[in-house]
């Protein structure tokens, strides 16, 4: 990849729109599409559409449309990719570092470079004066995660997208043989690879009419135990704060604040000057920590009848 340098407004050339470009990443969510508009619509558009030397978009879909949409000026540049291959890679490096994605997500991208890659391994070993074939991995189902062979699709595409290549396989064999409910789990975010993963294995050994159900049940399950497992989690941090808010309260109340006692504590501990610098700066700030907790327990308690007019 290269910037060639060259660069066209608006009005000077055509931008092409490819669906396989277009859709390779997930769409900006209905926040995250507003925000880009309204930052368009304040400042116009500051950075540039990335096209390749046919005009094909590489990067910028987003802004190409609401700048089209709006009327707003923008320019193109033009970078030169060795193929689509190249051009689809260096947009996903460019984009994952703005957005937030998941694994699952990222493994979907991966497959959608599946024919690029798979492409360009004939060509390179075509060149070599061999004849391509799949990995065994991809070609033999969900019992050859741990299978190797010359050409490792599995692992290209990991590397493509910066994910675990056990990971990559575990993607793939959900893509072609998860039931509905799977993929739809993990699309919302309900299901891990993992999960998602073995319920498929788990429900492959049943005949195909049954897998639809027994996969949404196991979805079921899982986020069940999910469910549980928030409300234990939220159960023990109630405790923990409750706790630390017992223990606080039945040491402060031990303390004595007379002079004879903090000077006790002063010559006990052979304080220096900085440290009882620090501790005055403590005390002030607890006084007002213990303060604000006086506040909100007053606010907690129950208004007497008749007292407001």
């Amino acid at each position: 990849m290269r910037n060639t340098g060259t660069e066209y407004a608006s009005g000077e050339a055509t931008p092409v729109v490819l669906p396989e470009m277009a859709q390779l990443l997930p769409p900006l969510t209905g926040e995250q599409l507003s925000a880009l508009e309204a930052d368009l619509l304040a400042n116009g558009c500051y950075s540039p559409v990335i096209v390749n030397e046919d005009m094909v978009v590489i990067d910028g879909h987003h802004r190409y449309e609401l700048c089209e949409k709006h009327g707003i000026p923008y320019k193109m540049a033009v970078f030169s990719f060795t193929d689509m291959l190249e051009a689809k890679q260096w947009a996903l490096d460019t984009q994952k570092g703005r957005r937030n994605l998941d694994k699952w997500e990222l493994g979907k991208i991966a497959l959608k470079l599946r024919k690029d890659v798979e492409a360009r391994a004939r060509e390179n070993m075509s060149l070599g004066g061999q004849a391509y074939r799949p990995s065994e991995a991809d070609e033999e189902g969900l019992t050859t995660l741990s299978n190797l062979s010359s050409v490792n699709t599995r692992k290209e595409l990991a590397d493509a997208v910066g994910i675990g290549e056990v990971t990559m396989g575990k993607v793939m064999q959900i893509d072609e043989h998860a039931p509905a409910a799977v993929k739809e789990a993990l699309d919302s975010g309900e299901l891990s690879i993992n999960q998602g993963y073995n319920i498929t294995r788990q429900v492959a050994e049943l005949p195909e009419g049954e897998r639809e159900e027994a996969a949404a049940q196991a979805v079921e399950l899982v986020k069940a135990k999910k469910e549980l497992q928030a409300l234990d989690a939220e159960a023990e941090r109630r405790g923990k704060i409750a706790g630390l808010f017992c223990k606080a309260f039945e040491r402060a109340v031990l303390l004595t604040p007379s002079e004879e006692n903090v000077r006790l504590w002063v010559e006990g501990t052979r304080m220096r000057t900085d440290e009882i610098e620090d501790s005055v700066k403590e005390a002030r700030e607890l006084s007002g920590v213990f303060a604000a907790i006086a506040d909100i327990l007053e606010r907690m308690l129950p208004v007497e009848a008749g007292g407001a007019e």
